[in-house]
């Protein structure tokens, strides 16, 4: 573990690899290590924004237009992007450095797909023990751009400072944009291809959603206004600046009200308690548990036992 911290905490991207691939392993003797790894990382923070929408909206050109920006002002930005993995295989492309060319071979910058290994809500499972590594490596912004989603897939929204909702121009009319689930997570929402034949209907678009923003309820982590949508374009870099100057703005004034911190610390709380959940599935993942529960299935379908009493029946056996 220490060949892998030490240079890992002077940020070489190398050792970051090695120690995402580490925490991504499902051998039991590298989740050990894993642990270990990450016991040791220092408390360092770096501002993670989550970035999420609908598949063909330009969540990777985007993130390559503004990943530049951001490293052109002096700051090192990290990428961690979530592959979705096929249902039938379990592989995935992985094909996100080739879409992010430029910003691939940026020294200040940081690309790192990952599968979603059939993981739902947009994002891989150790996803945010790749943040705190990025964060431990000493990268100032972390971006994390899920899967394409809908609207009930908000899990990056749990583990990300600001959420940001890329949509496509005409996306939807203030009807569509009132819907609860993903609408009401985002804490800004960008419509991507505001240029050339596109530029009047994105505006359009941003009138739509601006108009059902205001008919959401007002929350408590956000100043007035937010939250904000806004017309950008990853092709010709306009709007960029100003979503920029929205996110430090937010992430400002959330800092002096107390919400960043308290907002982080509800999202620990929410891990922990998933690691726990995720824990006790696995206690179903041996032969015997894995056995047993077979058992009891063709019980219950022949009509043997109820469901319920099986159910309590192989939970007694696992607490055994």
């Amino acid at each position: 573990m220490t060949e892998l911290l030490t240079p890992l905490l002077n940020g070489d991207r190398r050792a970051l690899s090695r120690a995402i691939t580490l925490i991504e392993s499902t051998r039991a003797d590298h989740r050990e290590d894993a642990i270990t790894l990450l016991s040791q990382l220092p408390d360092r923070q770096a501002l993670r924004i989550g970035l999420s929408g609908t598949p063909g909206v330009g969540k990777s050109t985007f993130i390559e237009a503004f990943g530049t920006l951001l490293t052109e002002k002096g700051l090192k930005v990290a990428v961690l992007a979530v592959d979705p993995s096929s249902a039938r295989s379990g592989g995935s492309i992985l094909g996100d450095k080739t879409r992010m060319e430029q910003l691939s071979r940026n020294p200040n910058a940081f690309i790192r797909p990952s599968p979603s290994r059939a993981e739902l809500g947009g994002v891989a499972r150790r996803t945010r023990e790749a943040i705190r590594l990025c964060e431990a490596a000493g990268f100032d912004v972390v971006l994390i751009e899920t899967v394409g989603v809908g609207q009930s897939e908000t899990l990056v929204a749990e583990m990300s400072d600001l959420f940001i909702l890329l949509l496509a121009p005409a996306g939807g009319d203030e009807l569509q944009g009132v819907k609860r689930g993903i609408m009401e997570m985002a804490d800004l929402i960008l419509v991507n291809k505001a240029d050339g034949d596109l530029l009047p209907t994105a505006r359009r678009t941003v009138a739509d959603y601006a108009g059902a923003l205001r008919l959401l309820r007002k929350r408590p982590q956000d100043p007035e206004n937010f939250p904000l949508a806004h017309a950008v374009s990853a092709a010709t870099g306009d709007g960029l600046e100003q979503a920029w100057d929205e996110m430090r703005h937010l992430t400002g004034w959330r800092r002096a009200h107390g919400h960043f911190d308290a907002t982080r610390a509800r999202q620990a709380r929410y891990w922990f308690q998933a690691e726990v959940r995720a824990g006790l599935l696995s206690r179903l993942d041996t032969p015997e548990a894995r056995a047993r529960l077979a058992e009891l299935g063709e019980a219950v379908a022949h009509g043997k036992a109820a469901p319920g009493v099986a159910a309590a029946e192989m939970l007694d056996w696992l607490n055994g």
